[in-house]
């Protein structure tokens, strides 16, 4: 561009705004926008939720959300280029619990709430699934002098209850913890593993108040492999809302594993009662004093009742029982046999914790246990079924 003696140069302010202040001549580029974070294809979704909620009152917005305490304009796009500007290509989409990379991007939660370094093992063999939390770094202060007395506790969903809850211990005076600890869930089945997710909630233990929720992440079992230890190391998330059209009556009391063999040279049923885990507390000392009620039915001569012995204070009872019901191997498929556990009390009557139903009518493992059971004679088979708190057809007193 020549100028003409006299003539001062004019710069227009879409130009102005988008000088290059490299050493050398000033050059123009095409578009200000490259000065700013761009977000490839499949970006998961946790991404997209951090991100575009700080992009919206830094960029397009002043107003600020109440959620969340105001920060500067500045210090979100800082915070964004620092988080997404060295994007090379575009991330495979990923579920949000999987959204761990501490080289790469860090969301609003990453920096409030802290992350968590844990790992999870499938134990097929014996049905146990192993929790290791390891350490969590950078967690939101909950108390007065800037810090906070963590603990990480478990639930299974859906069915989330107080049976299925497991927690680590509490440390004190730290917002960075290591715990180290293992934390296990016995009587886990292949069913399991396909519709139950692990919820993982760390929280600030408060002796005078009721404890305080931090952060929590969510992993969808399918996503382990069998006898194959995944790690993890994830931004912690607000609470996430429980699904409430969950159906309240399939809240789980616990685990019972149970043993089944049709005996050709008996001719009958050999039903093994073997041992209970995770069922739910029905005293106020925090235990229960369970024993089990099995019933072949229909029982028209009302015989085909047998009971455990009780075990006194414990939540994971070993009973190794078995039991015998005289019948012939084509009447099983008529037959439906039911389960119940039941805490023992002095002076008033019994607590109903929890029950399952095999047979013909049943569903998924409940039923491929009975089938299993018709098909091979004289095989005992063993499988671990869940306890729920409602029986259809059970009569719930003892």
């Amino acid at each position: 561009m020549t100028l003409r003696k006299g003539e001062k140069m004019t710069i227009s302010i879409q130009e102005h705004m988008a000088i290059d202040v490299c050493p050398g001549p000033i050059k123009p580029i095409k578009q200000i926008s490259d000065y700013f974070p761009r977000f490839p294809r499949g970006l998961p979704a946790a991404v997209g939720r951090s991100s575009s909620s700080a992009l919206r009152p830094a960029l397009s917005q002043p107003s600020v959300s109440p959620a969340e305490p105001p920060r500067d304009d500045e210090e979100d796009v800082d915070q964004l280029f620092g988080a997404h500007g060295t994007t090379e290509q575009p991330a495979k989409s990923q579920a949000p619990e999987e959204l761990v990379d501490p080289e790469g991007y860090e969301s609003d939660d990453c920096t409030t709430l802290g992350t968590l370094d844990f790992s999870l093992l499938y134990d097929q063999e014996n049905n146990a699934l192993h929790c290791t939390i390891n350490k969590a770094k950078g967690l939101k202060p909950m108390d007065h002098n800037g810090l906070a007395d963590p603990y990480v506790k478990l639930h299974l969903l859906p069915g989330a209850s107080k049976a299925n809850k497991l927690r680590t211990k509490t440390l004190r005076n730290t917002l960075n913890p290591t715990w180290n600890e293992t934390l296990t869930y016995y009587g886990i089945t292949d069913e399991d593993m396909i519709r139950k997710t692990l919820r993982i909630s760390v929280c600030d233990e408060d002796k005078f108040r009721h404890n305080e929720f931090i952060g929590e992440t969510r992993i969808p079992l399918k996503k382990l492999k069998p006898n194959q230890t995944k790690n993890f190391n994830i931004c912690l998330e607000k609470q996430l809302p429980i699904d409430k059209t969950e159906d309240k009556s399939l809240e789980e009391r616990g685990r019972i594993l149970i043993s089944l063999k049709y005996s050709s040279q008996k001719q009958g049923l050999q039903v093994g009662i073997l041992r209970c885990a995770h069922l739910a507390a029905m005293d106020a000392n925090g235990y229960s004093d369970p024993y089990v009620k099995i019933y072949l039915k229909p029982d028209e001569d009302k015989k085909s009742k047998h009971k455990t012995a009780v075990k006194k204070k414990t939540l994971n009872p070993e009973f190794n029982e078995e039991f015998f019901y005289e019948i012939k191997h084509g009447d099983l498929a008529k037959k439906t046999l039911e389960v119940t556990v039941w805490d023992y009390d002095i002076g008033k009557s019994n607590d109903f914790i929890g029950g399952v139903v095999l047979g013909i009518n049943a569903k998924g493992e409940r039923l491929k246990h009975w089938f299993d059971c018709l098909k091979n004679k004289d095989k005992k088979i063993e499988r671990w079924h869940t306890l729920t708190n409602e029986l259809p057809g059970a009569v719930l007193s003892d």
